[in-house]
């Protein structure tokens, strides 16, 4: 029975009809209505408006069940009367964060690590993460099912389920694919397991036919996001129907003044891939890329950045992040991932050190140009199993960072973090923005995001689907993600010691 009727029936055996009619014309001829119920009245807040920019002081915040109901000058609150009031003078509301590139996996043994990652995105105010395809797809699709039927608490998920590849590709979980029938199928597959999109990498799989499985998702009514393969000129790709380009460093190649021309040589045989990146780089052309990036945009076709796992590794000669506080709420299985691309990097000399930092140093650059053309940037961090010391949660402040560093506006960075993904994704009038109708997905800050973006990392409370998570209880989600890292880390001392022989 909805609540409205509840209260009523409450009062019936109290009053007469006649009292009842008298209650009514006495308030009708005072000229006060009577007040709205609502579960949640957020007073006095400063409500981060981010498609239009504006800054709207002292607003009220008016939820119901999972939504936004009204948000009004907060002298208008008496028309609400709420089973729970938040004071949040000095505060600043802006939307659930969205974390546009994550990945689970790792393997089987490593399930319960990967689900308690899930507290990490709420304690840090993400409230969808974009999954880019692991091996635990299994788990992942029953996490997002469970997630949106309540039965777990957690980001709304968006998945890939496995991305298709060529054969004997690196990449565990994914489905090889070696003709135009395979890929069929395992679009077939993908759709029988409603997946939110595709996911297409480029390691073993030929440009003919990540050619071929684009145009067949797109066909299904897929959004499609991808590594794109070298040979193949960003241009054509984006004219076929690429909808996100994964990795800042595709998006550089267009840049190029002669890149199709390098993409055919590499192509061809007749230099590798190392080469023709060394003449992508040569030949980066502001005015070049630009007019690409207009072309992107024209598309449709987003960029995912993902800078700041590109950044920690990049650096990690200026910081190797052992002593890391976080590395509390990360399981030893998944830190164990994080080895790969420590030792790559430690085999760096002191030259490949210098290129590394040179080739992040260019690509960060081209991020302005990119928001200049009008591309569609989505905040995402690469975070999870695999890529080194970039946490899944706190990961999204940090990639926010690395766009302000690189030369975006903090508005610009939030709208990157909130709006455009919920556009991309096709959920823009229900996520991304506070409105009346929409989503009750909202982060209350202690400072304001439009002066400085570190103010996002200053949440003092999470209101997600409706639901409170005030200070306290956002402390205690990481208190829990900490003790069962913790115990995970005593049972595999405790298993590694029981192997060793006894003398």
């Amino acid at each position: 029975m909805p609540r409205t009727i509840r209260l009523l029936s409450l009062t019936l055996p109290a009053l007469t009809l006649p009292a009842l009619a008298c209650a009514a014309g006495g308030a009708h001829a005072s000229g006060r209505a009577a007040a709205e119920p609502v579960d949640l009245l957020i007073r006095h807040a400063n409500v981060v408006d981010v498609i239009d920019g504006k800054l709207r002081a002292d607003r009220l915040i008016a939820v119901r069940g999972d939504r936004i109901v009204a948000i009004e000058p907060d002298a208008r609150a008496a028309r609400f009367q709420a089973q729970r009031n938040i004071d949040a003078a000095g505060k600043y509301a802006i939307p659930g964060l969205w974390d546009m590139h994550v990945h689970f996996g790792g393997g089987d043994k490593l399930i319960e690590e990967n689900k308690n990652l899930l507290p990490l995105y709420l304690a840090h105010g993400i409230a969808a993460v974009r999954d880019a395809a692991g091996d635990l797809s299994p788990s992942v699709f029953e996490w997002r099912d469970a997630v949106a039927a309540g039965r777990l608490d957690g980001p709304t998920i968006f998945t890939s389920g496995p991305k298709l590849e060529g054969y004997k590709s690196i990449w565990p979980g994914d489905i090889e694919v070696g003709s135009h029938e395979e890929i069929s199928k395992a679009l077939d597959q993908l759709q029988g397991w409603k997946a939110d999109f595709v996911k297409i990498t480029d390691n073993t799989l030929s440009p003919e036919l990540f050619l071929d499985a684009l145009k067949q998702a797109r066909a299904r009514g897929f959004k499609v996001s991808a590594h794109v393969p070298f040979v193949l000129p960003i241009d054509e790709v984006s004219a076929t129907g690429l909808s996100s380009i994964e990795h800042i460093e595709y998006a550089y190649k267009a840049g190029s003044s002669q890149e199709a021309q390098i993409s055919a040589m590499v192509r061809r045989g007749e230099i590798d891939s190392r080469e023709g990146w060394n003449r992508i780089q040569a030949t980066f052309d502001r005015k070049t890329a630009l007019a690409a990036y207009r072309r992107l945009a024209q598309r449709g076709t987003a960029v995912t950045p993902t800078l700041n796992g590109s950044f920690v590794t990049t650096y990690l000669d200026r910081d190797d992040h052992k002593q890391d506080p976080y590395l509390q709420y990360i399981g030893p299985g998944l830190q164990a991932t994080y080895a790969w691309r420590v030792e790559r990097a430690a085999k760096d000399d002191a030259a490949a050190i210098a290129r590394r930092h040179q080739r992040y140093q260019r690509n960060a650059a081209i991020l302005p140009l990119l928001q200049q053309a009008g591309v569609n940037l989505l905040a995402g961090t690469d975070a999870g199993f695999l890529n080194s010391f970039n946490y899944p949660g706190v990961g999204l402040h940090d990639e926010m960072q690395r766009f302000v560093e690189s030369g975006l506006s903090p508005l610009q960075t939030l709208r990157a973090a909130t709006i455009n993904g919920a556009r991309f994704l096709g959920q823009d009038k229900e996520h991304g923005s506070l409105a009346a109708g929409k989503a009750a997905d909202i982060v209350l800050l202690d400072a304001d995001p439009l002066r400085d973006i570190a103010a996002t990392r200053k949440i003092d409370t999470f209101v997600l689907r409706g639901k409170v998570y005030d200070r306290a209880a956002l402390d205690a989600l990481l208190a829990g993600v900490k003790q069962e890292v913790a115990e995970q880390r005593a049972a595999q001392a405790a298993a590694e010691q029981a192997a060793v022989p006894q003398r």
